[in-house]
């Protein structure tokens, strides 16, 4: 009799694990679509080392005044190999500023990620032990974070920005925080 209840627990996850699989298929908003605590309040504030500028430092304070993305990466994470060309020219193309957390990495393979595939940011902030990651909420690479011009988080969004998300979803939602007072 237990080797039923085994394998009906068995199947009930499989059956559940099957059912997210299909839905994160159907839906690519579906993984990302965490809700974030900070949505609606002012970033947290860090004052981290400059990735290329030595001796400077990098915050948010920095961008009061502007519409900006933070985008969390580090150059162990395939997904952020995979959005850095994009992010580019979003940057070069359509004028995002962009500012860079670069998140629990070497600086050394930070700056030949660099080297290899562009620099698409503002500014980068080294955060190696999660300090201000762990304020952010951050809990993966990449995540991105839409800020207005009053330095509140607007937006949250978890994995590689597309084309496709870009045009349905944050661009929109830049463009409309740029319009604003």
């Amino acid at each position: 009799m237990k080797r039923w209840g085994v394998l009906i627990g068995f199947l009930v996850v499989a059956l559940l694990l099957t059912a997210g699989i299909y839905m994160a298929g159907r839906d690519p908003g579906f993984t990302r679509a965490i809700p974030s605590p900070l949505i609606g309040k002012p970033a947290p504030a860090f004052a981290l080392p400059d990735l290329l500028v030595a001796g400077n430092t990098v915050s948010p304070a920095d961008y009061l005044g502007k519409v900006w993305l933070l985008n969390v990466w580090g150059s162990w994470c395939p997904e952020c190999w995979k959005e850095h060309g994009y992010l580019a020219t979003l940057s070069r193309e359509h004028g995002v500023l962009i500012v860079g957390l670069n998140w629990r990495d070497e600086r050394e393979d930070a700056l030949n990620m660099l080297r290899r595939a562009g620099n698409p940011y503002a500014a980068i902030a080294v955060d190696p032990h999660s300090n201000a990651a762990v304020d952010w909420g951050v809990y993966g690479a990449p995540e991105s974070f839409v800020v207005d011009k009053q330095g509140v988080i607007r937006r949250k969004f978890v994995g590689a920005i597309s084309p496709q998300v870009w045009a349905t979803d944050l661009g929109p939602l830049l463009k409309q925080l740029a319009a604003e007072n």
